[in-house]
């Protein structure tokens, strides 16, 4: 047994020492070799050589010390091979590893059980997602109670879990964007709720949910784009800020139809909302606190990932405030927006034609004397606006049973429709401002509120408030407020 194990080592080392020696005698001469990762395509060696290394390919030649590289064996995802003749290395390539029997199986199996295990789990959401929209239809039943003496309460319209999935937390506040090119096919108008020289408001349904529609027309598509565009690109989301859900256009009776698809507030507008309505002291408080605190966030540039720039309004007013069932208000309308960015140093004006509103205009707009390049200039005309909109709530609020008759500023100065020249000698020339009755003075709360009124109506624009500090002094007395209801329980 020893002698036969002799016998074959002895014939090894025979065979390697004639390999090497053939080896030796046809590596006398230099060859010619395809040659890869170098400044020409040959090189001229000993030896041609043909690696792949994790998939990198080198092609090259060896000189005779170099020779001992090409022994490379048993390293994984490794593949070496030396030849000594002519470009015999051009054509080299990584031998295909045989597939064990079973192997194809395998692979078979690990791809079919992942996809299989997805299918099963999107079938699953998908009748989840059907099972909350016919729930959600079922029950959606809300009674529709008119305005009393206080505003009424309950919670704002929900548009149920589905519309939150869709919408989207980044740029915008509305659908996604190819999502809303579809939303105009998928609406039943049911009812045209309001008209005016912008076109038509309607109140529809999507997915068992009201919506308002407002169908913009042909000569106001400006305004049209600028609400989508800042809608589209600007983080709107706020409770004060009326809910943007699509915009998107339609063919109707061979014309084009603008609709901007939004959150449907059944009270209707501010100004349709007070022609019927009277408020208590802290019903009028807490729409003033709102529309304040919208009027805020659109005033306010953001400095964050998801952040907004600062967004002047422009045509503010009680047509473009819509009261919510819990007694706030949100500001609605942004066709006339001017956007600022500090950070980015830009003010983007648009290129709408319209005007604002002649009978909400700030002196300095009707005397062209405002500061067009400034931005500041239009937040200060907002607060004008915002002052007058604060009279039209306060003359609807009772003070010991006393309560005024709804008007629209500057009424018994102006006509119904004034014109610009009329609205510029009432208030540029006579200076004149909105009359306050005695009762307000006789009630802590809308004194208060009377005298922010006076300090919104200031001539020079600088010296009236900001947004922000309007807000804080309405959240001061409506705190105060809390504070002394607390007492009286207590005292009680």
């Amino acid at each position: 047994m020893e002698a036969a194990a002799g016998f074959v080592l002895l014939l090894t080392l025979l065979a390697l020492r004639v390999n090497t020696v053939h080896t030796a005698q046809s590596t006398e001469r230099r060859v010619n070799c395809a040659c890869e990762n170098a400044c020409t395509d040959t090189c001229t060696g000993y030896t041609c050589f043909f690696t792949s290394n994790h998939g990198q390919v080198v092609r090259g030649c060896f000189e005779k010390e170099q020779q001992e590289q090409c022994m490379v064996f048993g390293i994984p995802n490794v593949f070496a091979k030396c030849c000594s003749s002519d470009y015999c290395n051009a054509n080299l390539t990584v031998p295909k590893k045989p597939v064990k029997p079973g192997e194809s199986g395998s692979v078979i199996v690990l791809v079919a059980v992942p996809l299989l295990v997805l299918l099963l789990l999107s079938i699953a959401v998908c009748v989840f997602v059907l099972w909350l929209r016919s729930k959600r239809q079922h029950h959606h039943l809300q009674e529709h109670e008119p305005p009393m003496l206080k505003v009424p309460s309950g919670g704002d319209p929900t548009y149920g879990d589905i519309f939150d999935e869709f919408c989207t937390s980044g740029s915008g506040t509305g659908l996604p964007y190819l999502v809303q090119r579809t939303m105009a096919r998928q609406i039943s108008l049911v009812e045209c709720v309001g008209k005016g020289r912008y076109g038509e408001v309607w109140r529809g349904t999507w997915m068992g949910e009201n919506v308002a529609v407002k169908i913009f027309s042909s000569r106001d598509e400006q305004s049209w784009f600028r609400e989508t565009e800042i809608y589209n690109t600007v983080q709107l989301r706020h409770e004060n800020i009326l809910g943007f859900i699509a915009s998107d256009m339609t063919s109707k009776n061979s014309s084009t139809q603008l609709w901007l698809v939004t959150h449907f507030h059944e009270l209707g507008s501010l100004y349709d909302f007070l022609q019927d309505s009277i408020l208590d002291p802290e019903a009028c408080l807490c729409m003033c606190l709102s529309i304040a605190s919208g009027l805020v966030h659109l005033h306010t540039e953001i400095l964050t990932t998801q952040g907004k720039p600062a967004i002047a309004h422009r045509d503010l007013k009680s047509r473009n405030i819509l009261v919510k069932r819990n007694g706030q208000c949100c500001i609605a309308d942004l066709g006339l927006a001017v956007i600022h960015s500090q950070s980015n140093d830009y003010l983007d004006v648009g290129n709408n034609p319209r005007v604002g509103t002649k009978r909400y205009m700030a002196p300095e707009v009707l005397d062209e004397s405002i500061r067009v390049k400034i931005f500041e200039s239009y937040k200060q005309t907002d607060i004008w606006a915002l002052g007058l909109v604060l009279w039209e709530i306060t003359r609807r609020t009772t003070v010991n049973g006393i309560v005024e008759d709804y008007r629209l500023p500057f009424f018994d100065m102006v006509p119904s429709d004034p014109s610009f020249e009329e609205m510029k000698k009432v208030v540029c020339v006579d200076q004149y401002r909105p009359c306050l009755h005695n009762r307000l003075h006789s009630h802590p709360v809308l004194s208060a509120i009377a005298k922010i009124m006076k300090e919104c109506w200031f001539q020079s624009p600088s010296a009236r408030l900001t947004a922000l500090r309007v807000r804080k002094t309405l959240a001061k007395l409506d705190q105060d407020q809390d504070c002394s209801t607390d007492k009286l329980k207590l005292d009680v």
